[in-house]
């Protein structure tokens, strides 16, 4: 039943790509346009997710296309990473294998769904051509002093067997893959010096007026700025310096405690010198198993160690106790906080379980005075300084300035802003990803491959036995290499890059995927980026985003392009939902694109893909909903069929004008067909709702459905309805409109004419309805002829049978009038 639409999608399908209608290559003389979506992992097969994704994208560059842009539209694939090697050990399938056999599945998905890529330009991060240049990037990071190797602290997740970055923490503790939650372990790793660019990022989400609130905000977040004070405390019996940063150097005065983060350098010390150094060791040992969010959950249990060591307060010349504390991280500030638990809650509850004074020096602006004995919770706002020498009784807000001021003068402080952000961890105990490319030499150190030498490239065939350990790190025969600056035995870094690398430049390599001598054109790169419409998921607000932003910056400092942001416009749809929660195959709730595509045609998936919901809110999958978009499709194939003696047949040079229209019916056809392309314009191109859109171009269809065409007028009326129908539906469902416009006689395809305009003259109302008022209050509300002048508007209102009855006999003193909209009579008598 209905239209073939398998036939009708193969035939497109296959025009288009052998046409390269969709091609798009830098021409200065045209406005381009750059629409990316977010490239997909090769899993395996295309989710419903996927499928939102790229409609919306696809949807977007055909209309962009129509509107005579030079529409760039890529694809490529985010090729490398842990899934893989577990299908690997799974599977017992080279990683490779089972990646390269994914990415050719989901190409063709992805062209039976219509969409209008380039594809001459897919890239893959795990080839080698592409890999070469990630490794290059990293060797321009490196020498600008930008990667480097330290031992830290890191963010471990037992069940990947692998680091974590910060931003891949998720959830208050938990990894972003898995939801395992996450451990510190100290281990030897590379990182990039992300908080060099901290202050730019956040500042520059100023100049990214086309992003959603919502994740600007995120990001403000997790950068995190503050300002404030460094102050060093100095240990008393070894004299070392122990550094702390405060926002709220108001409160130095109530300082009754020193606390250390368990991976606090100086609790090492600290362990060495204590003859109670096995039982601190016991302590730190139970707190770094614990994860992020047990340590610092709010109404968690805060758990300390007196250490037996003692620090002195500049400012006071007080001694207090140094406690190592659970609830202390070493991921923001400098991993030491001076205990106030006057003014701060966690530090109160801290102090009062463990009998640290606690001691206000920031009373309420208005009420009694504190009493650290008898408080029941830490005071936290703003207020009037007390217990602070000079200082006393200044609000916060000159408080804080005026005691930095201070102490920068005396020496007990420098003023500084720090950051939320860490540096970004990149390194991963994996196989399938792009290698490090560095060589470690007993004679020179951390030597980095030359570029000419570049790829290092990953071995095939390679046995993965364990997840999390890099088989790389057992392939001597791999790992064995002359240093490049001596020639004596080296050995290659084992480890290999986070995916998040790959990600972070791709968009840049589409702009010349194939050139072989750089990591891409500067010349094509300056006319295409930045993207001009970048869409994906909102779970990549403070990974992907942060860190394709950074690496633009970057490439920016280096001379490689003059974009300093990746994407000027972000769209981040909503999730697709099934039976009340995300789609996912671990609810067993997944529908099967391929499913929908083979029952009902892509047309019928993308059409109900952007109709069921505006793009960023989360789609409600519904069987229901798919059959509807069907029978929309049938219904727009049938009015084209059964009428095709009218459509197919050659008419009237041109539309028939709005002004030779004389029967009301035919007017309202011709305002309908115009206000649809107006509006469905606006939908598109200004509002990004989709499905308005769409629910306009059902009312056109109706209204067409109902128009029975006689006159050669009529059937030119007729006929531009049905070319504004198939024109304005084309982007949502190329393949059936292509077909009818063929059907009816057109030669040049549909994707290859310009969006229609809407007639300015078409767009004017016949009528307008005025509210009649006698003396303020209304009396009359009708429909008058559009335009009229203020006299001939007044003689009608004064002849309507309601108003004339009710000012008989009566004078009227005047009458004000507002064209098209009021007209009040005023009387007496």
């Amino acid at each position: 039943m209905g239209y073939d639409f398998q036939s009708i999608e193969k035939k497109w399908q296959h025009t288009w790509e052998n046409e390269g209608t969709f091609n798009a290559d830098a021409d200065p003389s045209r406005e381009k346009f750059y629409c990316l979506e977010m490239f997909p992992y090769p899993s395996g097969a295309l989710h419903m997710g996927h499928l939102r994704n790229y409609s919306i994208g696809d949807m977007l560059t055909r209309f962009l296309w129509k509107k005579g842009l030079n529409v760039l539209h890529p694809i490529g694939f985010d090729a490398f990473g842990m899934p893989a090697e577990n299908a690997a050990m799974k599977y017992n399938t080279p990683a490779a294998e089972w990646t390269w056999r994914n990415i050719e599945h989901m190409t063709e998905q992805l062209k039976h769904m219509g969409c209008s890529y380039d594809w001459r330009r897919r890239v893959e991060t795990c080839n080698p051509d592409y890999y070469r240049w990630t490794q290059w990037i990293f060797l321009q990071f490196f020498k600008k002093g930008l990667a480097y190797r330290k031992n830290a602290p890191v963010n471990w997740c037992s069940s990947c067997s692998t680091v974590l970055a910060n931003e891949q923490v998720i959830n208050d503790g938990h990894c972003w893959r898995c939801g395992t939650p996450v451990v510190k372990r100290n281990l030897e790793q590379w990182f990039l010096r992300i908080t060099d660019y901290a202050q730019e990022l956040l500042d520059d989400l100023e100049n990214l007026p086309g992003w959603p609130e919502r994740v600007k905000i995120m990001q403000r977040n997790w950068i995190g700025r503050s300002e404030g004070a460094r102050l060093s405390f100095t240990e008393k019996t070894t004299g070392e310096s122990i550094e702390t940063f405060t926002t709220r150097f108001d409160t130095i005065f109530g300082v009754t405690f020193l606390a250390l983060a368990p991976e606090h350098p100086f609790v090492q010390k600290i362990i060495s010198l204590s003859p109670e150094g096995d039982r601190i060791s016991a302590f730190v040992q139970k707190c770094v198993s614990q994860s992020s969010i047990e340590r610092t959950a709010v109404g968690g249990e805060k758990e300390g160690i007196f250490t037996g060591f003692s620090a002195v307060n500049p400012v006071t010349g007080e001694e207090f106790p140094i406690l190592i504390a659970n609830y202390i991280l070493m991921d923001y500030g400098t991993g030491a906080i001076m205990g106030v638990p006057a003014h701060d809650q966690r530090d109160f509850e801290f102090a009062r379980k463990y009998g640290i004074p606690v001691k206000p020096v920031i009373n309420p602006a208005e009420g009694e005075p504190l009493d650290g004995d008898t408080m029941e919770r830490a005071f936290e706002d703003d207020g009037i300084t007390c217990n602070s020498g000079q200082f006393d009784g200044l609000p916060t807000s000159q408080a804080i300035p005026g005691m930095i001021d201070w102490g920068v003068q005396k020496g007990f402080c420098t003023r500084e802003v720090n950051f939320r952000i860490r540096d970004w961890l990149i390194s991963r105990q994996r196989y399938w990803g792009a290698p490090i490319p560095v060589v470690y030499c007993e004679h020179c150190g951390v030597v980095p491959v030359p570029e000419e030498e570049l790829p290092v490239l990953l071995p095939d065939n390679v046995k993965i036995t364990e997840v999390g350990k890099s088989p790389l790190a057992e392939d001597s025969e791999w790992l064995s290499v002359p240093c490049p600056k001596c020639g004596r035995p080296g050995r290659r870094e084992a480890d290999t890059m986070d995916t998040f690398i790959c990600s972070s430049w791709y968009f840049f390599r589409y702009c010349s995927p194939r050139n072989d001598g750089e990591v891409f054109s500067k010349e094509e790169a300056a006319y295409w980026m930045p993207v001009d419409q970048y869409i994906g998921g909102i779970e990549h607000a403070c990974l992907h985003l942060i860190y394709a932003r950074f690496f633009t910056k970057f490439f920016a400092d280096i001379g490689l392009s003059t974009a300093r942001e990746p994407f000027t416009n972000l769209l981040t749809q909503g999730m697709v939902i099934k039976d009340g929660a995300k789609m996912s195959k671990s609810l067993g709730n997944v529908v099967d694109p391929d499913e929908i595509i083979s029952r009902y045609g892509a047309d019928t998936a993308r059409l109900f893909i952007l109709f069921a919901a505006p793009p960023a809110n989360d789609l409600d999958w519904s069987e229901r909903g798919v059959e509807g978009a069907h029978r929309f499709l049938n219904r727009v194939w049938r009015l084209v069929e059964e009428n095709l003696q009218v459509l197919g047949k050659p008419g009237p040079a041109g539309p028939v004008p709005m002004k030779d229209l004389k029967e009301p019916r035919l007017r309202d056809l011709k305002r309908k067909i115009h206000t649809t392309i107006r509006d469905v314009t606006r939908d598109i191109d200004q509002e990004k709702q989709f499905n308005t859109a769409v629910a306009r171009l059902m009312e056109l269809l109706n209204a067409l459905g109902s128009f029975r065409p006689g006159s050669d007028e009529e059937h030119a009326l007729f006929l531009e309805g049905v070319e504004v129908l198939l024109s304005c539906l084309n982007p949502f469902c190329p393949h059936l409109t292509e077909e009818l416009w063929e059907m009816t006689a057109h030669g040049e395809p549909l994707a290859k004419l310009p969006w229609p305009s809407a007639e300015e003259e078409a767009l004017e109302a016949d009528t307008v309805t005025v509210v009649v008022q006698i003396n303020g209050k209304v009396r009359e509300k009708t429909e008058f002829p559009a335009g009229l002048g203020e006299e001939e508007l007044k003689r009608m209102a004064l002849e309507l049978p309601g108003v004339a009855k009710r000012i008989e006999g009566l004078e009227i003193v005047r009458i004000i009038t507002v064209p098209d909209r009021l007209v009040n009579v005023v009387v007496k008598g």
